[in-house]
């Protein structure tokens, strides 16, 4: 049956064989999920700073290489003095696109309102995670850190994209930083349009405007590479990538640290128990799951929260025991009448909500309701908004929530289960909370030695395999089709960064 139901599902999200249609110019038009809030977007706010950063627009004082190594980007070196001090010394060649010099007093000053809640451009989760409480400048271009603790993922932090340095905004460069783009419109939830900066320090740009258009709808954007009215979609829908490709287009993808993922109401209903939490984990087949709803090329599934290209990812396979699971049921004191489940004398019933703007959500939540199906767990599917499904979570109302997160977008392995696991989180929506790992997490952001660090965060994960306050089902990799003319676009894993100098048309 669950054979059947992977078949119904690939086959109905299948796209039209249409030929695409490769039209090239001096521009290069981008089809993205997401777009910028407002016409002038400050990229300390929110999660303006992804965008700017992706479009070359933004930089960091330090960056993430192509397999997640930290290396220093707007900075020359950065220097741990103790425990809480640390000493960043900047480039000299760097200036804003106004031909301003970056200096340590312009860091400080573009840094100093993420930190303050009464500033407009105030970011409370960057200011938490960067934990500073001073900065010192020493001459032009060296500036001193202080943070309030000892934070071992720190120097990670400065890779936030929301962490940018800018400079002061003018009427010409409303957005005045230092990439190889320059940014010249926005308009809201549409359209992200930047340009070449001529005197970028590594040389100017190949390409001369760039336009990100917004696109929520996954097809939506492979139709539009179809007609050519987009020549470039960062992410393309799994089951079509084989069929797009095979037609000409060139096919990019890599690994990220995206991992898709239930979230549980722990404190209402049947998830509130530990066993039919860990039921419904082994309930799931993820190898199923990557060969239907990913075509087998968009992802790998998933034992634990990060993925193996990682040096955090403790060695713990991904599970699948639908005869364990039902055991666990009758543990948890449901009673199995007429081939369906009961708890309380009532039908054992899960919901689940998630949300259409990534293609793999849906049919990934109908082939998790069908796998609970099999095993006689009555499952409903809901689509709708994501923090609407986050607040039906909260609320009771929902049971899982499926959803796709960046677990180590800086590279550091503290964020994700700090953020959501935490006992005091402010994303930890389903309730959960566990002593021993609040103290876990504690510890982890304050020791510094490797070997230590990964002990720990290997302590987190059996936390997680065991009493499964979440559920990790895969890791994606991140599929984008191009015209066949485009060279140098890379798949970042972070998945931060699209635009370098390097992108160009080939004659």
């Amino acid at each position: 049956m669950i054979r059947n139901i992977i078949l119904i599902i690939a086959t109905a999200i299948s796209l039209p064989l249409a030929q695409p249609v490769f039209a090239q110019e001096g521009n290069l038009n981008i089809a993205y999920m997401s777009g910028p809030t407002s016409e002038a977007p400050d990229p300390r706010i929110r999660y303006n700073g992804w965008l700017s950063n992706q479009a070359g627009v933004t930089e960091t004082l330090m960056g993430l290489t192509a397999d997640m190594g930290l290396y220093p980007r707007l900075a020359k070196r950065l220097e741990q003095i103790n425990e809480t001090t640390w000493r960043m010394t900047l480039r000299e060649d760097v200036a804003f696109h106004d031909g301003t010099a970056l200096t340590a007093q312009a860091v400080v000053k573009s840094l100093a309102p993420i930190l303050d809640p009464e500033s407009e451009f105030h970011n409370a989760r960057n200011a938490r995670l960067l934990g500073i409480d001073e900065m010192v400048v020493e001459g032009n271009y060296v500036v001193t850190f202080k943070t309030k603790e000892p934070n071992a993922a720190f120097s990670w932090i400065l890779t936030e994209p929301g962490v940018a340095v800018l400079g002061e905004p003018t009427d010409a460069f409303p957005i005045n930083a230092t990439g190889p783009y320059i940014f010249r419109e926005a308009v809201k939830d549409q359209l992200y349009r930047v340009e070449a900066n001529p005197n970028y320090r590594d040389g100017a740009p190949h390409i001369a405007q760039i336009r990100a258009m917004t696109v929520t709808d996954p097809s939506a954007a492979a139709l539009a590479f179809e007609a050519g009215d987009v020549d470039l979609v960062i992410n393309y829908p799994e089951t079509d990538f084989k069929r797009i490709t095979a037609n000409g287009a060139r096919g990019v993808s890599a690994p990220t640290v995206q991992l898709y993922w239930l979230d549980i109401d722990a404190t209402n209903g049947p998830l509130a128990d530990a066993r039919i939490r860990r039921a419904v984990s082994l309930a799931i087949d993820r190898d199923g799951i990557v060969a239907a709803a990913l075509s087998g090329v968009g992802g790998e599934p998933a034992g634990t929260i990060y993925p193996s290209m990682m040096p955090w990812a403790a060695d713990i396979a991904p599970s699948y025991d639908p005869a364990a699971a039902e055991a666990l049921l009758f543990e948890a004191g449901a009673v199995k009448t007429d081939g369906k489940w009961m708890l309380n004398d009532e039908p054992l019933k899960i919901e689940i909500v998630t949300y259409a703007s990534r293609a793999a959500l849906p049919p990934t939540a109908e082939l998790i309701q069908a796998y609970l199906s099999a095993i006689g767990v009555e499952a409903s599917v809901k689509i709708g908004e994501w923090g609407a499904n986050n607040d039906a979570i909260a609320s009771g109302a929902a049971d899982l929530h499926l959803q796709a997160w960046g677990v180590a977008p800086s590279g550091d392995p503290s964020y994700f289960p700090g953020a959501i696991l935490h006992s005091e989180a402010g994303s930890n929506i389903g309730g959960y909370s566990n002593a021993e790992l609040d103290a876990l997490l504690a510890k982890g952001t304050q020791t510094f030695d490797l070997a230590e660090r990964q002990k720990i965060y290997e302590q987190v994960q059996m936390i997680i395999a065991n009493d499964v306050p979440l559920i990790p089902i895969f890791h994606a990799s991140q599929l984008s089709v191009s015209n066949p003319n485009l060279a140098g676009f890379k798949v970042h894993p972070a998945m931060t960064y699209w635009i370098s100098p390097e992108l160009r048309w080939m004659k």
